[in-house]
């Protein structure tokens, strides 16, 4: 992502600024394009659309779509199918434009008024959290960006996130649901669970638990992604069965959301250790009676 002081050679508008609109609006602007225009409704985005694209009008949808011959729809995933049509219904994509949204469940289906109308469709989506501001720029660099594209949009589509400093992912269309189930799951359970952790331990009397949690969550991330299910220690894979029922006890004072979840996890983390043979055998089946949520132990 570099101004390299050539022409814009695309121009570009964005439709919902919010994290990511923001974010990859001021990077394809950072890459040399141009962005026409952005949308905005909340306060929030319209300090993003001032923070992160700067001069760029503010303006209702349709005509935000109707400056550029590249739209970047940023909007929930959700909204994505009725925002396509309604703007499809106002003949904001007559003429044929290369739209992309940045969904990871969505591939190029619900872009199909676009296609209908003589356009191109790409879903690009970066594989990373977004925070709306600078922060998040220099992060785009070597991310993956998994792209479904419509048919002979593919080159322009590997270019484009090529632009953004990102890598391309090629994905189809069936397995976007999957890869988005596996990342979610990974990424924002993830903060929940480092939610509930830092939420026991300050009940536990510890009035910074980030410090506390910090080296060691990020060396078990860090194992976690070199090794997988290998990496895994801890009163489960060593077959700890009273420990872990003594755990599940003085959670029971948590909201109720913590000691569910950590009897989930365990169970999972029980049942795929079992499989790998990694737990003591003796201790396999008591685990699996004292996690098992249809069970009458703990």
């Amino acid at each position: 992502m570099s101004t390299t002081g050539r022409p814009p050679s695309l121009r570009v508008a964005v439709v919902g600024c919010g994290r990511v609109g923001a974010v990859l609006g001021a990077a394809f602007r950072a890459a040399g394009h141009e962005v026409t225009a952005t949308s905005a409704v909340s306060d929030a985005s319209l300090q993003r659309a001032a923070e992160m694209l700067p001069g760029v009008p503010v303006l209702p949808p349709p005509e935000v779509a109707r400056s550029a011959e590249v739209v970047l729809l940023t909007v929930p995933d959700d909204e994505l199918g009725d925002l396509t049509r309604s703007l499809g219904a106002q003949g904001a994509w007559n003429g044929g434009r290369l739209v992309i949204h940045t969904s990871g469940f969505h591939g190029c289906d619900v872009l199909a008024p676009v296609v209908e109308a003589g356009g191109d469709a790409i879903a690009m989506h970066p594989a990373m959290t977004f925070t709306g501001t600078a922060r998040d720029l220099p992060r785009l660099l070597g991310i993956p960006m998994a792209v479904t594209a419509s048919m002979g949009a593919d080159l322009i589509a590997e270019a484009l996130v090529l632009d953004l400093g990102g890598e391309p992912l090629p994905l189809s269309e069936e397995q976007r649901p999957r890869y988005h189930a596996a990342l979610t799951h990974g990424a924002n359970h993830l903060v929940t669970l480092v939610a509930q952790s830092q939420q026991i331990l300050r009940h536990a009397g510890i009035e910074a638990p980030q410090q506390v949690l910090d080296g060691l969550l990020t060396a078990a991330l860090t194992n976690a992604l070199e090794h997988g299910d290998r990496a895994l220690t801890g009163p489960v894979a060593r077959g700890d069965v009273e420990t872990v029922r003594a755990h599940l006890q003085v959670l029971s004072d948590e909201s109720p959301d913590v000691p569910d979840s950590y009897r989930a996890m365990a169970l999972a983390t029980a049942l795929r250790a079992a499989e790998r043979h990694a737990t003591p055998a003796r201790t396999t089946r008591p685990m699996l009676d004292l996690l098992d949520p249809n069970g009458q132990e703990g």
